[in-house]
């Protein structure tokens, strides 16, 4: 049956299938029926730009290998003239570098040969999601980026592109930048916005406990199991796994994870059977992934297949036009939280913030207003309320140095400032942070003693 006979059966979407297999094409739109969308099916790129030119759809599902041409061309093409119709790679098992070229280039996912049904309605769902009535508007979730700066601009920009795909994304700032803000916006602004999104600090987890608190574990399976336990993966399934510092992950949980994310499956400790997930992929790190790949201490596959798309997240002082609606909103936030007056940042001390390094971004902005609300008398803050003192003339470098191990009795504010930082960064994960500084747990713990901070 010919493509316009089919459409006449159902109005409820149009979805236009490109592949030069006719068993494959009739497969395909067989489901899709099933599904109660109706298909216009082509066999070529040239049929396919006919179509496009000529119709509306809400889906494309094309084909990487056609008799005069490549998928490719057909994203390109739907990227220059109609950028709103969400398109899906169907390529061969084992051609992920071809997947991941498609998605860079705007596609919306992809599936692999031979076609699995589950996972074809999965990524049909969601792409036609997209374009539902029903998509939460910008800023959903309560979460915004506050400012103005052009850079602010342009990263808003990248984010509702970034919404619109399955694509996983590489979130790269400093600490304190609002990475987490970042990678909750893509996923409220986009088609997985009605399922959970799930963040997890890869660092701040015992290498031990890594596989059962990603994947799950079967009663019984190891000492103290003594239930089922479902993991981060099932529970993000439908929705979105946010990998936070994943360059804190070892190597032995780094080819699980690669394994995981390829196959769209899981096997939960103590289990025989593998688990169908879900989940998009969002990370996030301050290090250098390219450099750690350098050093071996990060798998080469794994950082490409995490690392579809970079987003880069600028740090405070690359924007300190934007500090003073910052300020004001985390003000704000104050005032609601603790029931007093609603304070205003002094002229001087706007420009004092505006001249500052922010080597700990929004993070270190919000700490200091919360310590000048404590210190003022009135409702306005002054410059000498700020005690910008400690950190003054800090630069981001400062924070990526290491205690050294032969000075444990070290007490400068810099060393505090790094263990502070690393201990944010873990939640106050005591032996997660002493790994990052190169320290001992009972180091870390004379510090904290020491400065009466345990």
């Amino acid at each position: 049956m010919n493509g316009p006979d089919r459409r006449s059966r159902s109005t409820t979407a149009d979805v236009l299938v490109v592949d030069d297999e006719e068993d494959i094409r009739e497969l395909l739109e067989l489901s899709l029926l099933r599904m109660g969308l109706a298909c216009d099916a082509a066999g070529s790129v040239a049929e396919a730009k006919t179509l496009l030119d000529s119709r509306r759809y809400r889906l494309c599902l094309t084909d990487m290998r056609l008799p005069d041409g490549d998928g490719l061309e057909i994203i390109e093409h739907i990227q220059r003239h109609m950028s709103g119709l969400p398109v899906a790679m169907i390529t061969a098992f084992g051609s992920i570098e071809t997947a991941i070229r498609a998605l860079k280039l705007g596609a919306f996912d992809f599936v692999t040969k031979p076609v699995e049904l589950q996972a074809l309605r999965e990524l049909v769902t969601h792409a036609l999601k997209l374009q539902s009535p029903t998509a939460q508007p910008a800023g959903a979730g309560g979460r915004q980026l506050i400012g103005c700066s052009p850079a602010l601009a342009q990263l808003r920009v990248q984010i509702e592109k970034l919404a619109r795909n399955q694509a996983p994304v590489f979130i790269h700032g400093e600490s304190g930048t609002g990475k987490e803000v970042i990678a909750r916006l893509i996923h409220a602004l986009g088609a997985r916005a009605a399922g959970a999104f799930v963040p997890v600090n890869c660092g701040a987890i015992s290498p031990e406990l890594m596989e059962s608190e990603f994947f799950g574990h079967r009663k019984g399976s190891f000492t103290g199991a003594s239930t089922d336990k479902e993991g981060l993966f099932q529970a993000a399934s439908g929705g979105t796994l946010f990998l936070d510092e994943v360059g804190e992950l070892p190597l032995a949980m780094q080819v699980k994870l690669l394994r995981a994310i390829q196959e769209r499956a899981v096997r939960p400790v103590g289990a025989h059977a593998e688990e169908a997930v879900d989940v998009r992929i969002l990370s996030a790190s301050h290090r250098d992934l390219a450099q750690l790949v350098t050093e071996s201490r990060f798998r080469q596959d794994l950082y490409f297949r995490i690392n579809v798309i970079t987003l880069r997240v600028p740090p405070l002082r690359e924007r300190p036009e934007d500090i003073p609606d910052l300020a004001t909103h985390v003000l704000a936030k104050l005032a609601e939280r603790e029931g007093g007056p609603l304070r205003r940042l002094s002229p001087a001390a706007v420009g004092t913030l505006q001249q500052h390094a922010f080597p700990g971004n929004v993070r270190e902005l919000e700490n200091l207003l919360e310590r000048a609300c404590a210190l003022c008398d009135g409702d306005e803050i002054t410059a000498s309320d700020l005690d910008l003192h400690p950190t003054e003339g800090l630069t981001h470098s400062a924070f990526n140095l290491h205690v050294p191990d032969d000075n444990p009795e070290a007490d400068s504010d810099d060393e505090r400032i790094r263990v502070l930082r690393a201990l944010d960064e873990t939640r106050w994960n005591r032996s997660a942070a002493a790994r990052k500084l190169g320290m001992t747990l009972r180091q870390l713990r004379y510090r904290l003693q020491k400065w009466g901070m345990d």
